[in-house]
């Protein structure tokens, strides 16, 4: 048994779970510089170890693919999901602009309940994305994107993140919610602004908590087929309505972002994915699994709370401080890989990126859609696209909950907007 998990039970709720040896951090630029470099040191002292995850928070991250597996489909009876119980949130030592607190703040949806109520909700939301046509998303995304294209293609260069990638799956959701065009870029605008963690955060949670509810009740007035009205027959309340909309904003925006934002910075820095048609060029989904693998947009997430001590894999777990899952680090535990060929992944989506469990992402095929979409898309419309600066200068975020480029700018041979069925440019 190593140090970290001997010490593990010897400290008050409040007091970092290790002591004195400081927990690894999990967040800053040195992390986002080599994120896997931390969960290999973490790994190397237990399998669920002691990190700081903000700024003088503590908690522990399941680092191992095994341990990460266990936490998310055992946590009935033994691990909470409800916020309230994290300890520093109970005492008031979380800072309102915190980062984690943006993410892990107690919201009255399916992702921070647990029995029937998580059930109920959980229920309504699957039944919902259920009735997407899945054709028509598709579709929808090719126009966003054909949009969206147009406003920079006679440049010859662009950001894809701030111009492309962050916009186009809110977009999309937004028309799937069927959102009013002004609420809609309200929307884009706050879930950008309080999942990416910027120092206005609280703000921007306040702001898209109203935004919310003014869509909620432009749908109870003017229903239709979409998912927001599926949601309202289902029974929720406004109060229900409005942190599952966040919850599904949240999903639906910036994970995709970033996964189509990665999978085009892979597909541009690695020679396997160059060539065509004719050459034998490896398909976009072989890039986004790659991704989703190697560097998930959502690292690290889902957090627990022990219900009382809890030991797992050896290592004795204290109730009141966050147990966090690290994707990124399962995903990458050498054990998986152990003896296996280097092509043994081609083709697998055995990853936790879209988590496992009662609590997993509720439409992974729906991503897929549109980040496969997305991609295709980008790679179509901007012919001779490359990168404007060479790929170990393009910034990340700082993690460790969205990961993916900062930014990424490229230039490609400029191009007239697309003309649409009506033969008109799109708007």
């Amino acid at each position: 048994m190593t140090h970290a998990q001997q010490s593990a039970g010897q400290c008050p709720a409040h007091q970092p779970p290790v002591d004195p040896s400081r927990p690894l951090p999990i967040f800053g630029p040195a992390f986002s510089a080599n994120p896997h470099a931390t969960y290999e040191q973490l790994r190397a002292q237990a399998p669920v170890a002691p990190v700081e995850f903000d700024r003088n928070q503590w908690g522990y991250l399941a680092v191992t693919y095994r341990a990460a597996l266990y936490l998310l489909r055992n946590n009935p009876g033994r691990f909470h999901k409800d916020p309230h119980h994290w300890e520093a949130l109970r005492r008031g030592q979380v800072p309102p602009d915190s980062p984690a607190l943006m993410m892990m703040a107690p919201r009255d949806n399916a992702l921070w309940k647990d029995g029937p109520e998580h059930l109920r909700l959980r229920g309504a939301i699957t039944a919902a994305l259920r009735k997407v046509d899945t054709h028509q998303l598709a579709h929808t995304v090719r126009e966003i994107a054909d949009q969206l294209i147009d406003a920079f293609a006679s440049v010859g260069r662009a950001d894809l993140v701030m111009q492309y990638c962050d916009p186009l799956p809110m977009l999309t959701v937004n028309s799937l919610y069927g959102s009013p065009p002004a609420l809609s870029e309200e929307i884009v605008h706050t879930v950008t602004r309080l999942f990416l963690a910027g120092p206005d955060a609280a703000e921007a949670n306040t702001a898209l908590e109203r935004a919310c509810l003014a869509l909620t009740r432009h749908k109870r007035a003017y229903p239709g087929r979409d998912v927001v009205s599926s949601l309202i027959a289902a029974g929720l309340t406004d109060d229900e309505m409005v942190p599952t909309l966040i919850l599904l904003f949240g999903a639906a925006g910036p994970p995709p972002a970033k996964l189509i934002a990665s999978g085009l910075r892979r597909i541009l820095t690695d020679e396997s994915f160059a060539g065509d048609v004719h050459t034998g060029v490896r398909p976009v989904t072989a890039a986004l699994d790659e991704v989703l693998w190697n560097e998930p947009p959502v690292p690290n997430y889902c957090p627990l709370y022990a219900n009382g001590v809890q030991e797992v894999e050896g290592v004795r777990l204290q109730p009141g401080f966050p147990i966090l899952i690290s994707f990124a680090a399962a995903n990458a535990d050498p054990s998986l890989t152990l003896g296996l060929p280097p092509e043994a992944r081609t083709g697998n989506r055995g990853h936790l990126s879209f988590s496992a469990g009662a609590h997993a992402c509720a439409a992974p095929d729906l991503a897929r859609i549109i980040c496969e979409t997305g991609v295709e898309r980008a790679l179509d419309r901007l012919p001779d696209l490359a990168l404007a600066v060479p790929s170990d200068q393009l910034p990340s975020l700082p993690g460790p909950f969205i990961a993916g480029p900062a930014a990424l700018p490229v230039h490609f041979q400029r191009g007239t907007p697309h003309p649409t069925r009506s033969g008109r440019t799109a708007a």
